[in-house]
């Protein structure tokens, strides 16, 4: 008699999409497409590039918008920074996409060397970053941003949401050199707007004040950070929260005017790795200025290379959600 096996349902999950978005969250589709878009009405010089990722990337409204000025590229990393350095040698100001990994890993001699090395107006907006998809190491960039602070001259920003980056663009086009952001793309959540806040190039911001605990963060872990200050609000845990979009160049005086400000547990809360990233940027900077927290903490993603998986199980696995940040700060506190 042949044996029954019995077939298991297949299990399904939304795990693989890169939505950071909570289950009924403010959400704004598309805020990086949608800004270009608006920029590009009145500056002809702008175009846009990527490589074969438009739809993944929200570049595809620009596509729409303005075919002359699209270049699909293909899947040619290297092809796609040299080609926009070329056209930024020619006056245009070339907004080019792909998920980071590609476009940092497979591309960074062609950034180095073509783009900053000239300081041409090349704006790399690139997807994915940090442990913002579930698929593995192939696709999660969490070593970006010590790769690129590495590169003379070129600014860094890592908005935490929608607000964040459709100001941003903007200040991305008017600003002289090249610039990187890690692109938060399709639904992203809207969080800043109730906090009288407003992106400004190079400058960190603090949102939210308190007398125990001092977050220091960018990206999604600024929102992050702000749903921790309010969970521990119940346990009468005063939590601050400074958001650095800009990781560099550092907004160094505000950085040591909020440490100073008080004496708090300083946290550094970063979607990146520990390594080379905005804590060690913050580190540097306090002890090279002279400044030296009581308790000085990084919560950030391990040396290691990550799980594939689901999002939600990643984050508490690597200690960067609500939940078990919350905890961390905690345990830090004694």
């Amino acid at each position: 008699m042949n044996a029954v096996v019995e077939k298991k349902p297949r299990l399904t999950t939304s795990a693989m999409i890169a939505s950071i978005a909570g289950e009924g969250q403010r959400v704004k589709a598309a805020p990086f497409g949608k800004a270009l878009v608006e920029l590009a009405a009145s500056r002809p010089e702008i175009v846009g590039m990527t490589a074969d990722l438009a739809k993944y990337t929200d570049l595809h409204l620009f596509a729409q918008a303005y075919p002359e000025r699209f270049y699909q590229m293909g899947m040619a990393e290297q092809l796609l920074m040299g080609a926009a350095g070329g056209m930024a040698k020619e006056g245009l100001i070339p907004f080019a996409t792909t998920y980071a990994v590609f476009g940092t890993r497979r591309a960074y001699d062609f950034i180095h060397q073509v783009i900053a090395e000239e300081n041409l107006n090349v704006k790399m907006c690139l997807a994915l970053p940090g442990l913002t998809t579930g698929y593995g190491p192939s696709h999660q960039a969490t070593e970006d941003i010590a790769m690129m602070r590495g590169i003379p001259g070129l600014t860094i920003i890592d908005p935490c949401d929608a607000l964040d980056i459709e100001q941003a663009v903007p200040q991305m086009a008017a600003h002289n050199g090249p610039v990187y952001m890690r692109l938060l793309r399709g639904n992203v959540p809207l969080v800043l707007d109730e906090y009288d806040y407003s992106f400004e190039l190079g400058k960190a911001k603090r949102l939210v004040d308190g007398d125990e605990v001092l977050i220091i963060s960018s990206g999604f872990m600024t929102m992050r950070a702000l749903e921790v200050a309010q969970a521990l609000k119940a346990d009468k845990v005063g939590v601050a929260v400074l958001h650095c979009p800009t990781i560099k160049p550092l907004d160094e005086v505000t950085i040591l005017a909020e440490v100073l400000r008080k004496p708090r547990l300083v946290v550094v809360a970063e979607n990146h790795s520990v390594v080379g990233g905005l804590g060690e940027a913050v580190a540097s900077s306090l002890l090279q200025n002279g400044v030296q927290p009581a308790r000085f903490r990084l919560a950030g993603l391990p040396d290691a290379y990550l799980d594939a998986g689901a999002l939600p199980t990643l984050h508490d696995r690597y200690g960067i959600s609500t939940e078990v940040l919350s905890q961390r700060i905690k345990g830090w506190l004694g």
